[in-house]
């Protein structure tokens, strides 16, 4: 993860679970002069629209006392969704069992992206399952890695 970004969860992360929420992650997406603070967050009993507000108030008073990052931004409080993004070790180990597709930094193979069944985590590396074969990626070579939604149909 990006310094800013760590930066930035060091800073809200306490406040974020004194609300009873858990800081699931943060994306900085930085266009020109034009950048968006994404912050995820998570609880046992879901996520409503007023919760998201809150935090969302909570936060911007927060960030605009300290302002780690320069100039403007737009914020945005989230849930995760049914495509979580998955940031870390013990995201991966979660969601172990699950379909996942993920984008690396720098090619493997000729390719970037992959999609297949996160079979788990073995020391900094996630192990995913792509036709047939297992692929063991270091974390910090995955750019980013989401859930794949699965839609269960009950007749």
């Amino acid at each position: 993860m990006a310094t800013k970004e760590t930066a930035i969860q060091t800073l809200i992360g306490p406040t974020i679970s004194a609300m009873g929420f858990e800081l699931w992650g943060i994306s900085h997406i930085s266009q020109g002069r034009n950048s968006r603070l994404v912050i995820y967050i998570d609880s046992d009993k879901g996520v409503t629209v007023d919760d998201c507000a809150d935090i969302s108030r909570q936060v911007s008073a927060l960030l605009d006392v300290e302002d780690p990052i320069s100039g403007h931004y737009d914020l945005e409080v989230s849930s995760p969704g049914m495509d979580r993004p998955l940031y870390t070790l013990s995201h991966y180990e979660r969601y172990a069992g699950h379909q996942i597709q993920l984008r690396l930094r720098v090619p493997f193979e000729g390719r970037r992206k992959f999609q297949g069944l996160l079979a788990g985590v073995e020391q900094d590396e996630v192990l995913l399952h792509v036709d047939g074969e297992e692929y063991a990626f270091p974390i910090e070579g995955i750019e980013r890695a989401n859930v794949m939604p699965t839609f269960e149909n009950k007749r």
